[in-house]
Parts: C-alpha cells; sequence; structure tokens
C-alpha cells in the first residue's frame, strides 16, 4: 500500500479521495485487495460494473475482439456500431447513437446537437438550456455549465452563459424559465450525486407540458440511471418523459470505457459531417462490450432480475430504516438508492470499509447503493446486515 501511494503521491495529479486500499481483482460482486481481504462491492465503479467482475463471458468476448480487431477509426466502417445503434434504438425508441467514451462526453453531445438543431432551422438566438438545482451532468465545460453545485463549477466560471438553474420540485419555476429563446432542458430522471432523488411524476408532467409549449428539446440525462439500473430500461420510461436526446455510459460497456448520445430522427437530420467527432468513440472494443452487456440485460434475464432483486433490496433498507432513527428517507428504484441520514455519510462509508463493504457518501448525509446488476437476495442480506451493523456503531460513537 505504501509503494503505490508513494508512487503516485509522485506521479498523479491527485483529484480523488481514494480509500486507503489497493484492489487487485474482482469475482461476481467482489474485489479484493492487495492482502487478499474481500469485500463487497455496491459501488460497482460508480454504477459501471453492471455485471459485476471478471465476468467470464465479457472477458470471452473483449479476448476475442482484442485478437481480432480493436480500433480502425472512424474514418472507416466497421461492422459493430449500427448493430450497438440498433440495440439501444429497440430498447429506447430512439432511432440514432453517436458513440463516445463516456456519459460526460454524451452529455456534451446532447449539449451540442440541441444548439445544432436550432442552429440549422435558423434560429439563430435560441441558445438558452434550462438545468435542475442539484444537478450533476459532468466535469467537462458543456457538462460543468448545466452542472448546479458551486462547489465543482466556481473554480473553472466563467462557464457556458444563458443557463437557468431551477428547482426540481417547483413547476411554476419551470414553466417560467422555459421561452421561446430555449433551446433544450437537461435533466436526470433520478438525480444520483445530489443524493438519489428521482423526479416526481408531477414534475415530469410540467416539463412534458413546457417542451410542448415552448417547442424546447429535452435531454435526459441517464447516465447513471439508465439502461436497466432501476429496472426499467430508462427511468424516463416511469415518468413519461419524452426526450429527444439521452445521454448514456457507465453500464453500456460493463467496465469498457463507453458513452452513447440517443438522437430522435427530427435531431440527427440536422447534424452534418465534421459537427461533431471521437478518436476513440464506437471502436470495436467498446462496441463489442456493449453488444454483450445489452444481450445480457434483455435476452439473458437480466433486467428480470433487477426486477427482483430490487424489490428485496428495497424490503430490506426500509425495514432497517424503521428501526434507525438516523435515516431520515430511503430513496431510489431497482437497484440505485440512497440513504439518507441525520448525520454526516463519511464515517459510515469508512467504518463499512473495514467492515469488508463498500458504499460511498454523495449529498453529503446519503449512502449511496449502486450494487452491479448480478447482485442476489443472499449478498444483499449480507449487504444489508453489515450496513446495519456499521450504522449501529458509527452512531454509538457520535451519541457517547
Amino acid at each position: 500500500m505504501n509503494t503505490v501511494q508513494s508512487l503516485e503521491a509522485r506521479h498523479i495529479v491527485s483529484t480523488y479521495r481514494r480509500a486507503p486500499i489497493v484492489v487487485v481483482r474482482g469475482q461476481g460482486v467482489f474485489l479484493y485487495d492487495a492482502d487478499g481481504r474481500e469485500y463487497l462491492d455496491l459501488v460497482s465503479g460508480v454504477g459501471v460494473a453492471a455485471l459485476g467482475h471478471a465476468h467470464p463471458g465479457l472477458a470471452q468476448v473483449i479476448a476475442d475482439q482484442a485478437r481480432t480487431l480493436l480500433h480502425c477509426s472512424n474514418l472507416f466502417y466497421h461492422p459493430l456500431q449500427g448493430q450497438l445503434a440498433e440495440q439501444l434504438a429497440l430498447l429506447s425508441g430512439l432511432p440514432r447513437a453517436f458513440f463516445c467514451n463516456s456519459g460526460t462526453e454524451a452529455v456534451e453531445t446532447c449539449l451540442k446537437f440541441a444548439r445544432r438543431y436550432w442552429h440549422t432551422k435558423g434560429a439563430h438566438g435560441r441558445v438558452e438550456l434550462v438545468a435542475l438545482e442539484g444537478s450533476f451532468h459532468g466535469r467537462t465545460y458543456g457538462s460543468l455549465s448545466v452542472t448546479a453545485d458551486p462547489h465543482y463549477r466556481e473554480p473553472f466560471e466563467p462557464l457556458l452563459p444563458r443557463i437557468s438553474f431551477v428547482p426540481p420540485d417547483d413547476p411554476a419555476r419551470l414553466r417560467d424559465a422555459v421561452t421561446s429563446a430555449t433551446a433544450a432542458i437537461i435533466l436526470e430522471p433520478i438525480q444520483g450525486e445530489r443524493g438519489v432523488y428521482p423526479l416526481s411524476a408531477s414534475f415530469a408532467k410540467a416539463v412534458n407540458e413546457a417542451c410542448a409549449r415552448s417547442g424546447a428539446l429535452l435531454i435526459a440525462d441517464e447516465v447513471q440511471c439508465g439502461l436497466g439500473r432501476t429496472g426499467n430500461p430508462f427511468y424516463f420510461w416511469t415518468l413519461g418523459l419524452k426526450p429527444q436526446l439521452v445521454a448514456v455510459g457507465k453500464a453500456l460497456g460493463a467496465g469498457v470505457p463507453i458513452g452513447a448520445a440517443l438522437v430522435h430522427e427530427d435531431i440527427a437530420r440536422t447534424i452534418s459531417a465534421g459537427d461533431h467527432g471521437s478518436t476513440y468513440g464506437g471502436n470495436l472494443l467498446a462496441c463489442r462490450a456493449g453488444l454483450f452487456f445489452l444481450d445480457q440485460l434483455a435476452s439473458g434475464g437480466l433486467l428480470a432480475h433487477i426486477g427482483r432483486v430490487g424489490k428485496h433490496l428495497e424490503g430490506r433498507l426500509r425495514a432497517m430504516a424503521a428501526r434507525h432513527p438516523s435515516i431520515v428517507d430511503v430513496r431510489g428504484a431497482g437497484l440505485m438508492w440512497g440513504l439518507e441520514l441525520n448525520v454526516d455519510a463519511a464515517p459510515v462509508v469508512e467504518t463499512a470499509i473495514r467492515r469488508g463493504l463498500l458504499v460511498n457518501r454523495t449529498g453529503g448525509t446519503v449512502v449511496r447503493l449502486l450494487p452491479p446488476f448480478i447482485i442476489t437476495e443472499t449478498e444483499i442480506d449480507r449487504a444489508v446486515d453489515t450496513l446495519e451493523v456499521t450504522l449501529s456503531e458509527v452512531l454509538a460513537g457520535v451519541t457517547t
């Protein structure tokens, strides 16, 4: 551990607060450190390791593709981008895809395509964006510009101009903010970094009405909550939202970096050659991983599995909350949950690590759970039992 830390201290730009463990391998829902200690992983690479760790089927297709061809650039066709785009179209109802390398890049693509749409239509002044308070869309300049938290924004200002933030529970403020100058509304159907806050049905209705009245486009950021995480392919379905652009990433490659902007045909018609690009986006390795993941999600029965185990996880969390006054709220869906505490969540996360359980903290007082999609009821029981003992231990220390 000291060797790894000292090497990073000399050579790595430090932008992460790493936990004091060195992870060297994984298996299923478990990670193992350099000392051989086992951790039940309810972080899953912040929602990336949807198929768990070292999935044999994924490992096989990655190895096969590596022996065949990894990359040929987007100057040429290859057989896999169209196949992956077709599967995403069947899943989302949006017929086109642009492939990139991450969720943040997918958000950037959506923002650019929204602006390009109105420029093509001749509405050159239609450039305003409406985002939500509590939002997190990434750390690149465009995605950061529609991220609300000043902690992320202020060191890098000025960012993109003409962006308004409205509360995610105030339909009236939304109606006032969306005008004929609004290019697009961007939102997370479940606000993950804020602390796992699903948008309400009433607010979603107001979004649809504002878009219908003004003609503004809707961008759904489903990077964290999409592709089966909630037990549905996309959470915008659950809310009845009607986006023309959807950003996905994280789970899509199950560990291989890939993101995508899913695009309505009306938007796609306004995009021209050279408007956007990505050197690595949609390379053969990433597409092969994405195809394998989507096959597991649909044909492999994984989506139905998430629905079953997600209900079990919700039941266990709500029962635990009923026993612990320190848990003031339980929010989420499927395999995406946040436990809001009446104390800082950091000591809970740190103590859980010592007990062999990986969870993370977001929103200051929220313990976030994003387990791999393959988790079982037995593994959920073990995780929740460990978390409950951890909570009791931490709160005993707080109150004494």
